[in-house]
């Protein structure tokens, strides 16, 4: 039995997802003549509750315009030393926008208030860097699919208010969040300035997100984005996708829940496990005693893939190609 435990980007779409993609009207979306694209947007744009929306070919690209469209050269975000877009972006806040980060160590990816409000540089002092956004990651990726606590959102927007600060959301698994804290997107629209959401990681559709904002900041989107190379084509084929994930990929998502949480179980159980943290959604990251490299590759030997993330840190991610009969063969494995 082969299974993929690598990242929940590995999906493959469901037949119905594909019958959807195929039977997807298209147009040039340069032109903003695609419907299913269009269709996309409004539907992403009503759920938030704001204005605008832009459909992206990728999570990076979608976060990278956004600090794009909030700072100039030469100004600083803050997030956390964990931030997907300090992390995993390939230094695209320097390369893209020529700005600095000013990393927080939070708790499992999570920044608070405090926080925030003592890294921000004086605005009088010419010798720093000015501060202008503040990006969150709900869910964290590198720390383990950990969900903010949704007042604690709310108090770093009074701090960016106060400093006319922008606010950013790397949104890629807030479905996640949604369903695990049974909360709804408009409050999440009601506090963000921008918001990117991610429909090829948990939703399980083949590419893009989308980023959400009110008109004004999102008046040069569609520049930026052709700036860093993403205008599309007919990509209502890959919209249709999205379009059928929102319908019926969320809800299901606790079930990737319940399943990482039945491997954190397992493993904490195990005598070869020496730290597993905690598991809010769909990640799991966990510690060995033994030789990390080897207890992979023994894994893999068994069909079972997965990453090791550094510093001795293993990760599984569930998700929806991960079935029941999966997820029993690897219990069975742990448990031996």
């Amino acid at each position: 039995m082969k299974v993929d435990l690598r990242s929940d980007t590995v999906t493959k779409p469901t037949p119905e997802m594909l019958e959807a993609m195929m039977c997807a009207a298209v147009g040039d979306d340069v032109y903003k003549e695609d419907p299913s694209v269009n269709a996309l947007e409004e539907k992403l744009a009503t759920m938030f509750g704001k204005e605008e929306a832009l459909f992206f070919p990728s999570g990076s690209m979608a976060n990278q315009a956004a600090i794009k469209l909030h700072t100039n050269p030469g100004e600083q975000l803050i997030a956390d030393h964990y931030a997907h877009v300090y992390n995993y972006e390939g230094g695209g806040v320097s390369f893209n926008s020529g700005v600095s980060c000013k990393l927080l160590v939070g708790e499992r990816g999570r920044i608070t208030y405090d926080q925030v409000q003592e890294a921000i540089n004086p605005p009088d002092f010419y010798h720093s860097p000015k501060t202008s956004l503040v990006c969150i990651e709900n869910t964290t990726n590198k720390g383990g699919g950990a969900c903010y606590d949704f007042s604690e959102i709310e108090r770093i927007k009074e701090v960016c208010r106060t400093h006319r600060l922008g606010y950013h959301l790397d949104g890629a698994r807030i479905w996640n969040a949604l369903v695990e804290k049974k909360e709804r997107p408009l409050q999440y629209g009601a506090v963000f300035d921008t918001i990117s959401v991610c429909l090829s990681k948990g939703l399980g559709a083949p590419i893009g997100s989308v980023l959400l904002g009110d008109s004004v900041i999102m008046k040069e989107a569609i520049r930026v984005r052709k700036v860093l190379g993403g205008g599309m084509r007919q990509v209502g084929y890959m919209a249709a996708a999205g379009l059928y994930a929102l319908e019926h990929h969320i809800d299901r998502l606790a079930e990737d829940h319940k399943k990482a949480k039945e491997l954190e179980e397992t493993l904490k159980k195990a005598s070869f496990v020496s730290e597993v943290a905690p598991v809010d959604t769909n990640i799991v990251i966990f510690k060995i005693k033994g030789d990390a490299q080897k207890f992979i590759a023994d894994m893999e030997a068994k069909g079972v893939l997965f990453y090791g993330m550094g510093e001795g840190k293993l990760r599984f991610v569930t998700h929806l190609d991960y079935t029941q009969e999966q997820h029993n063969y690897v219990l069975k494995l742990l448990k031996k």
